[in-house]
């Protein structure tokens, strides 16, 4: 089905309209091979709180963006090889329903869909791609990603030396290592996590030992001294204005 789609008019239009929605500023999506598998509007755990992205799966990477206006216009164009990706199922919780991880090694977020449906339909449509993509060029699945940051709400007071309260004076930062949200006397490290970035990024004191005394891989998450947050409480920090700590 896909490599039908591949060549044909209709789908190229419909990518066509995909570029044109997000405007010179966002990136070529039309190559050779490239099929739109499907789109729509997914409700994105960011770090401060819920937000509403359109996403459009195709058959080697997954899109998304902000909504500007709805059908015809997004920017901050976000584009994630799916290679990369694997997904987690996320148990409901409170008002976050019909929830799934999307992990990679550069970043891990957590999103929801509408319906039990949709969730549904959106899972089976990614792993049926990541699989297809592995099959093709002979690659395993992917073991590493980022840590999932734990969002700002979670935490009252330093997740590592539990005394520092947050205030507008007191700041909350986030270890890129393991997602905890600590203090800036916890978090004055930094070190270099290749997968996530070609310079030194901030982690707490914790992994930072871990991470020099080679207890720790640079490029896997942590698996030891983990906080245990609902899986529905699992963020992403490039939506927000302030995403650099």
């Amino acid at each position: 089905m896909v490599d039908r789609l591949a060549n044909s008019e209709a789908n190229s239009k419909r990518i066509n309209v995909v570029e044109g929605c997000f405007g010179a500023a966002g990136q070529p999506l039309a190559i050779s091979g490239r099929v739109l598998i499907g789109e729509g509007v997914l409700t994105k755990l960011c770090r401060k709180k819920p937000k509403a992205r359109q996403f459009f799966l195709f058959n080697d990477i997954l899109v998304y963006g902000n909504i500007v206006i709805q059908k015809k216009k997004y920017n901050k164009q976000h584009i994630i090889p799916l290679e990369n990706v694997t997904i987690d199922s996320i148990e409901d919780e409170g008002d976050l329903r019909n929830g799934w991880l999307i992990k990679t090694p550069t970043k891990s977020f957590a999103v929801y869909a509408a319906t039990a449906t949709e969730k549904s339909e959106w899972m089976n449509h990614i792993s049926k791609c990541v699989s297809d993509l592995l099959e093709k060029s002979g690659k395993a699945p992917n073991s590493e990603h980022a840590a999932v940051w734990v969002p700002d709400s979670e935490a009252t007071v330093c997740m590592r030396c539990q005394k520092i309260k947050f205030t507008p004076v007191s700041r909350r930062h986030h270890c890129r290592k393991c997602g905890f949200v600590v203090c800036g006397p916890c978090s004055e490290k930094k070190f270099l996590l290749p997968s996530q970035s070609s310079k030194p990024v901030r982690v707490c004191e914790f992994c930072y030992d871990q991470l020099s005394s080679g207890q720790l891989s640079a490029s896997l998450p942590p698996r030891s001294d983990s906080y245990k947050f609902p899986m529905n409480n699992v963020s992403d920090d490039d939506d927000d204005e302030d995403s650099s700590d």
